[in-house]
Formats: structure tokens, C-alpha cells, sequence
């Protein structure tokens, strides 16, 4: 059941099920709450789990221009706060992940876990940097063609044929971020800041799920970056998309960090 709250004059969207250690799942960009529909019934079994329309995305307004990292990370704030939990997991997918760990930083005695799910710690290199101030200049005269392409080469070749079906109503989920939305997530994303410090100096349960051909990040970055940190991994031989391409390892890999 969605519930609702406002923030700084703006709604926003999040569901609230189960009993247990709090777990917060937070989707990616031009996702919301609905990507986590087959990995909420499996955890809600031992955790309370919530999950979050992130600003210009799903049900949530947007909040200006420019959403930043740790903007986001106050709302996901707002909402712990009217459900009077203390304590979480949190599991950030793509640009989820940015915001976990810009919470984590914010709040780190809120913190159980962290699960980076195809997120890094890293900020934007200067060609994804350049890419992304692109992209928010040619979306106003392109919008749909930008998003259905922006998205769908998050999965491979073969991941695009066989799970044709989960990648349309993914697309269609896309297509309804408004492009506010769209343009502040993409500037909030470049403007980011490095947060390896995040998991070096932090003494919670960490986790990275990588993609060994993810699109977005470059695998041997990934495990670099995991060693760096000491942080554990699990690696799916699929893209950026396991909810999608690897539903079942997912929710297993999941069930697993969260036994805390």
C-alpha cells in the first residue's frame, strides 16, 4: 500500500510492509518503487521493507533543478523518520546506490548495511560527466527517443531478446519521469562527489553487486574498488539490470547480506 508524505512542499511516495530489521530499498534513475516487485515479497518475509519514489520519479514531485545526492538522501531522512525507524539496511541500485551512500555519510548511525547494487563509490569520470550534460541538452527535443535509448542500453543483446517482455514495461516505467526529473537526477549525478571514504571509514556490513558486462561500469574498476574498500561482492555474468536478468541470484545474494 503507497503512503505519502511531504517534504519541503513536495509529495512523496513510499510503501512501508513486513516486521524486522528495517531494510530501504532505493531505485535507480528513471526507475521507481515498482523495480522492486519481485525482490519486496522475498525480503518482507523477516524484514520490514520500504521503499521509495525518489524525487522526479514514480509518485514523488520533483524539488528543483538540480536533485542532488544529498537532497535525495534527505528525503529517504524524512521518510525513516515519519515511520520512527532508527536503524536500516539500505540497498541502492544505479543512482540508489549515489544516494545510500550519501545517507551513509550524512547519517551513518543509521546504518546497518549498505548494498551498492551496480553503483559505485567513484564520481563520474569527465567523459560520463560530459555525457550526462549532453544528454540534458538534447533531451527537451527528444525526450521519449532519449529515454527508451538511454535505458534500453542498460541490457545487453541477448538480455534484450529474452526478457523482451520485462524490459517493455521497464521502458514504460521510464517514460513516465517527467523530464524535470529526468534533467535534475542526471545534474545531480555529475555534480557528485568521490565517496570511497564512505565505506573505508565506516564499520558496517558492506556489499557490491556487480554486472560482469554492465554497460555503466567497467567490471575491473568494480572489483578494484571492492577490494579497496573491503567490501564483499557478488558478481552476475549479466548488465546493469539484475531485478530484471537475474531475478532469482538476486533475491538469494539479498537474503543473504541481510542476515546481520
Amino acid at each position: 500500500m503507497q503512503k505519502s508524505l511531504t517534504f519541503k512542499n513536495a509529495n512523496i511516495s513510499f510503501s512501508d510492509q513486513g516486521k524486522g530489521t528495517a531494510v530501504v530499498l532505493i531505485h535507480g534513475f528513471l526507475e521507481n518503487a515498482t523495480m522492486w516487485k519481485n525482490v519486496v515479497p522475498e525480503i518482507s518475509k523477516r524484514n520490514r521493507v520500504v521503499t521509495i519514489d525518489l524525487l522526479g520519479h514514480g509518485k514523488t514531485d520533483c524539488l528543483g533543478y538540480i536533485h542532488t545526492m544529498e537532497l535525495f538522501a534527505e528525503t529517504i531522512a524524512a521518510v525513516l523518520k515519519a515511520l520512527r525507524i532508527r536503524k536500516c539496511i539500505l540497498v541502492g541500485h544505479s543512482l540508489g546506490g549515489y544516494i545510500a551512500l550519501a545517507f551513509a555519510e550524512k547519517y551513518p548511525q543509521k546504518v546497518k548495511g549498505l548494498c551498492l547494487m551496480n553503483a559505485t563509490s567513484n564520481e563520474d569520470t569527465l567523459e560520463r560527466k560530459a555525457l550526462r550534460l549532453r544528454a540534458n541538452k538534447m533531451i527537451a527535443n527528444n525526450f521519449r527517443n532519449m529515454v527508451r535509448m538511454s535505458f534500453t542500453n542498460l541490457f545487453g543483446p541477448k538480455s534484450k531478446t529474452i526478457f523482451k517482455e520485462e524490459v517493455g514495461l521497464a521502458v514504460f516505467e521510464a517514460l513516465q519521469t517527467p523530464m524535470q526529473g529526468y534533467i535534475a537526477a542526471q545534474e545531480g549525478m555529475r555534480l557528485r562527489a568521490n565517496r570511497n571514504r564512505v565505506l573505508t571509514d565506516n564499520s558496517f556490513k558492506k556489499l557490491l553487486i556487480i554486472g560482469k558486462n554492465d554497460p555503466v561500469l567497467d567490471f575491473e574498476t568494480s572489483l578494484d574498488e571492492a577490494e579497496k574498500t573491503d567490501s564483499a561482492i557478488v558478481v552476475f555474468e549479466n548488465g546493469h539490470m539484475p531485478h530484471i536478468e537475474n531475478k532469482l541470484a538476486l533475491n538469494d545474494a539479498l537474503k543473504e547480506f541481510m542476515k546481520i
